[in-house]
């Protein structure tokens, strides 16, 4: 459980120096003050750190038309991170 709460916040610090990603990483309590729609859902395995993994997570919620992504998981293996999201716009 440490584990991903250490990754988790490690996505959300580095969110805070990674400008340049179109789709924005969002909390779940801002996507009720903001009454956004979900389009979808998100998966990534790729990238061996927080930020590889949040650059592709940034690119499917573009893909699938979305402005903003909660993070609902994420897990490291031993090569990879596998994290979740949900896509609104």
């Amino acid at each position: 459980m440490k584990l991903v709460t250490g990754i988790v916040a490690s996505l959300v610090i580095g969110s805070l120096s990674f400008g340049v990603m179109a789709a924005e990483e969002l909390h779940k309590e801002k996507v009720k003050e903001m009454n956004l729609t979900k389009v979808g859902d998100i998966s990534t395995d790729k990238g061996t750190a927080p930020m590889d993994a949040q650059r592709e997570l940034s690119k499917k919620a573009d893909e699938l038309g979305g402005k903003y992504y909660v993070i609902t998981s994420a897990k490291k293996s031993e090569k990879d991170i596998h994290t979740t999201a949900e896509v609104y716009k």
